[in-house]
């Protein structure tokens, strides 16, 4: 696991809008390295925001990233897994239920690739939610597209307004699909299906390559809703059947 040059520039881009409150989190002890094809690639996304720093000043030692996380204002990062062998700040089986002593504790969590190998996602993103606070933002990059056999699973956008917006009356700042590779295909900006009326069309306009899912959403003080999380354009039919 690791935060790529795409990732970067994501980071970059959200820490000139948002400075979280409190605890920050990362879901798996994410690395960070300059990729040399894409050197430029860092720079620029730091002028767009305004930062003056070099990608260097970004990187630590040890080749992991709480030195990104600190220099770009999203807080000293704790860091949760499930295996001690990295040395993770807190060890948790993200299957498994968070200890209420976690809730509403953060104010930022990031997860640039964790979830899509835990095999039981919906308590892996209920732990998520327990554990922001009103006003915490969570940072999610996962699997969307070309990344079979990469982990359990890969991710649709429909997950993002059905759980995330519908069910825990989140805030959906962003939900696009990002190409790993910089510079290769825009991204795709993926609007909420019960609110357009129908299903997203995505033949032909996915490029080839892997895709991550990318997602920002904000916790509000609306509490979740209870039962399940139902898929949006089905909701709607059986509303207005």
């Amino acid at each position: 696991m690791g935060v790529d040059c795409t990732l970067f520039q994501q980071l970059v881009d959200l820490s000139a809008r948002f400075r979280p409150s409190g605890r920050s989190l990362m879901l798996g002890r994410q690395g960070f390295r300059i990729e040399p094809p894409f050197a430029k690639s860092y720079e620029k996304s730091l002028r767009r925001a305004g930062i003056e720093e070099k990608r260097f000043h970004f990187v630590q030692e040890d080749g992991y990233s709480e030195m990104l996380f600190r220099n770009l204002g999203l807080g000293e990062i704790e860091t949760m897994d499930y295996a001690p062998y990295e040395g993770p700040v807190i060890q948790q089986d993200l299957n498994e239920p968070v200890p209420k002593s976690l809730h509403n504790q953060f104010g930022f969590i990031f997860d640039g690739g964790t979830i899509e190998h835990v095999f039981n996602v919906p308590q892996a993103l209920e732990n998520v939610y327990n554990m922001l606070k009103p006003g915490g933002r969570f940072v999610s990059a996962n699997g969307m597209n070309g990344w079979v056999g990469h982990g359990m699973y890969q991710f649709s956008p429909e997950l993002v307004w059905t759980f995330w917006k519908r069910k825990c009356q989140c805030l959906v700042h962003i939900c696009a699909g990002i190409h790993k590779i910089p510079g290769t295909a825009k991204p795709l900006n993926f609007p909420d299906a019960a609110e357009t009326g129908r299903r997203l069309r995505l033949k032909g306009k996915i490029p080839e390559g892997r895709m991550y899912l990318h997602y920002e959403v904000e916790k509000t003080t609306a509490k979740a809703r209870t039962g399940s999380a139902l898929q949006s354009d089905y909701e709607l039919k059986w509303a207005t059947a």
